[in-house]
C-alpha cells in the first residue's frame, strides 16, 4: 500500500479526505505532483483520542525505555540516508550539507534528551521530612500537538526539538507536519513508527497529521484532550493559536517561537576600528539560508561614524547572490516586506542582483527618530534583509534599546573598553532577550543543557521557557507534591532508599543520598 500522502495515526495510515495540497519545489520552480490530503475532523478526533488512550501508558513507561524509543528514532533516521536528505532538499531548496548537518543535529538532540532521562535528576524532586512530610517532582502533562516549522525541515520538525521533548517527558504527540515539506514529513513519521513498534510503545505514542488550511491547524488546537501546543512559525500563526488555547473551555499552554528582528549594536570603537571586517561577518550572518532563521540579524543598530561601515556594507551585498526561498508564498512576503520598509521612510544601503523568483538580500537605512515615530519599520521581514537604525549619541542607542519589543537574542558588538563604557546596555538587553550575545551572531543555535531559545512577547509565548536545549523539556511537564504519603505508594524518585540515584533536594540541600 503506498501511504504518501496519507495521516499516520497510530500503527497504521489513513487519508478519508477529499482536499488536496502540493508541495513546492523551490530550485526547480514548480509544483511536485505527489498530492496529500487534508486532515478531517474525524482524523484529527482519532489520532488525539489515541495519544490520550497512549499517555495512560506511556507516561508509566520506565525512563530506560523512553530514552530507548527516543534512540530508535535517531537509529531510523540515519538509516535513511540521501532518501531522507534529497527529498528534503527537494521540498526546500535547501543544499544537502545543510541538511545533513540539520539531521545530525535532529539525531543529537534525541539523543542528548536519552541521556538526560536515564540520569533522571530533570524530574527535579525535592523532599521536605517534617511535619508535614512534603515531596515533589515533576510529571508530564499528556497528548501534546506539535506543529512543525518551515524553515528546518528536520530540526524542527516531526522529529524535532518540541517532539523530542514531549516524548522525553512522557507525553505521547500529535504532529500537525508543515506542508511546505509534507513528503521529507511522512519518511521522518514513518521512522518514528518503526521505532516506536521496536521498542514496545504504546499505539497512539505519534501520530502525523497533514494540513495546508488554517482550519486544520485550529482544530487541532480546539481539541478538548490536548494538553500542549508547540508552534514554531511566524507571529500571526503563533499568536492564532495563542487565542484558540487561551478560548478554550479549559485553556492550555502555546510554546510558540515567532521569531524577532535580533538587533545587533555596534558600539563606537569597534566601528571606528573594524568596519568593513564587521560588514563582512554581518553580511554572511544576515544572508546565511537565505536569512531564513528565527536569529537572522534584521537590525543593525549604531552610533557613531558609519560612513564607512555603509560603504562596505554597500559593496559586499552589491557581490552576492539571490537565492530561491522555502515557498511561493513566503518569497512574496519578503518583497512585500521590504516594500513595507521603503514606505516608512527607510532608504536603501545596498541590495543583490534580483533574479525572478528569488529573494535578492538588501540592507536598507534609517534614523533613530524615524523608528522612535514609525516603530512598525521594526517589524520582522523573514529573509536576507537587514535595517541599519543610526543613532546619534550613545543616548540614543541606548533608549533605542529600551523601547525593543521582545526578541530571540540580541548582540553586542565591542571592545573591552567599549563594553565597560556600555555595561547598562546589557542590563537593558536582559529584559529584552533570552539569549545575549557579545562579539558574536545569533545565527547557529547550539543543542545543550545550557541554550535558551526563547525571549518575552512577541518572540515567544510564554517568556519563561526555551524551545531549543534540554530545559525544553520543562514545558511539558508540572510540578506535583505529595503530602504524608506512605513510602510504598511514592514514586520511586521520592522514596527514602533513592532507589534510581537520582539527585534530590533534601530538606535545603542537594544529595543522591538515601534518606533515614
Amino acid at each position: 500500500m503506498n501511504t504518501i500522502g496519507l495521516q499516520m495515526i497510530g500503527n497504521g495510515w489513513r487519508g478519508e479526505g477529499t482536499q488536496t495540497f502540493r508541495a513546492w519545489a523551490p530550485t526547480k520552480q514548480e509544483w511536485l505532483p505527489q498530492e496529500f490530503r487534508e486532515s478531517t475532523p474525524d482524523e484529527i478526533d482519532q489520532a488525539v483520542t489515541l495519544a490520550e488512550k497512549a499517555f495512560h501508558v506511556y507516561k508509566k513507561t520506565a525512563a530506560p525505555g523512553r530514552a530507548a524509543f527516543l534512540r530508535a528514532i535517531a537509529t531510523g533516521l540515519e538509516s535513511l540516508g540521501e532518501a531522507l536528505l534529497n527529498t528534503a532538499s527537494e521540498e526546500s531548496g535547501l543544499p544537502l550539507a545543510r541538511l545533513q548537518g540539520e539531521r545530525d543535529r535532529t539525531t543529537s538532540q534525541l539523543r542528548l534528551f536519552a541521556g538526560m532521562i536515564e540520569e533522571g535528576s530533570w524530574i527535579n524532586a525535592r523532599i521536605d521530612k517534617g511535619t508535614p512530610d512534603i515531596r515533589q517532582m515533576q510529571i508530564p502533562l499528556g497528548p501534546v500537538a506539535v506543529f512543525g516549522a518551515s524553515n528546518f525541515p528536520l530540526a524542527f520538525s516531526v522529529a524535532g526539538g518540541d517532539t523530542a521533548a514531549a516524548l522525553a517527558a512522557g507525553c505521547p504527540v500529535v504532529c500537525k507536519a508543515h506542508p511546505a515539506h509534507p513528503h521529507t514529513s511522512h519518511l521522518v513519521a514513518e521512522a518514528i513508527r518503526q521505532a516506536a513498534a521496536s521498542t514496545g510503545m504504546p499505539e497512539g505514542v505519534f501520530s502525523l497529521l497533514h494540513g495546508a488550511t488554517v482550519d486544520t491547524g485550529q482544530r487541532i488546537a480546539q481539541h478538548p484532550l490536548l494538553r500542549a501546543i508547540a508552534f514554531t512559525g511566524s507571529f500571526g500563526g503563533g499568536k492564532a493559536l495563542y487565542q484558540t488555547a487561551s478560548q478554550r473551555p479549559v485553556p492550555i499552554p502555546v510554546y510558540a517561537e515567532m521569531g524577532s528582528v535580533n538587533p545587533v549594536f555596534v558600539l563606537p570603537e569597534t566601528l571606528a576600528s573594524s568596519a568593513a571586517a564587521f560588514a563582512a561577518q554581518y553580511l554572511q550572518s544576515l544572508t546565511m539560508g537565505v536569512g531564513q532563521f528565527c536569529t537572522n540579524p534584521g537590525v543593525l543598530v549604531v552610533a557613531g561614524d558609519a560612513g564607512p561601515l555603509m560603504a562596505a556594507l554597500q559593496d559586499g551585498i552589491a557581490q552576492l547572490k539571490a537565492g530561491v526561498m522555502l515557498t511561493p508564498g513566503i518569497l512574496s512576503a519578503y518583497q512585500a516586506g521590504l516594500q513595507r520598509m521603503a514606505g516608512q521612510g527607510a532608504l536603501p544601503v545596498g541590495q543583490a542582483t534580483e533574479e525572478t523568483g528569488k529573494a535578492a538580500p538588501a540592507v536598507m537605512h534609517t534614523v533613530f527618530s524615524n523608528v522612535i515615530e514609525n516603530p512598525a519599520i521594526l517589524h520582522e521581514v523573514f529573509g536576507p534583509a537587514g535595517l541599519v537604525v543610526q543613532c546619534n549619541n550613545t543616548g540614543e542607542l541606548h533608549a533605542f534599546a529600551a523601547s525593543l519589543e521582545g526578541q530571540l537574542t540580541a548582540t553586542i558588538h565591542g571592545t573591552p573598553a567599549d563594553l565597560a563604557a556600555h555595561a547598562g546596555l546589557v542590563d537593558v538587553l536582559r529584559e529584552k532577550a533570552g539569549r545575549l550575545l557579545v562579539n558574536g551572531f545569533p545565527t547557529g543555535v547550539a543543542v545543550n543543557h545550557a541554550m535558551v531559545h526563547g525571549g518575552p512577547w512577541p518572540a515567544a509565548t510564554p517568556a519563561a521557557g526555551t524551545s531549543v536545549g534540554t530545559g525544553s523539556i520543562y514545558r511539558f511537564t508540572r510540578p506535583v507534591c505529595f503530602q504524608d504519603f506512605p513510602e510504598g505508594l511514592l514514586p520511586e524518585a521520592l522514596r527514602n532508599e533513592n532507589p534510581l540515584g537520582i539527585w534530590r533536594l533534601a530538606n535545603g540541600e542537594w544529595s543522591r543520598e538515601a534518606l533515614g
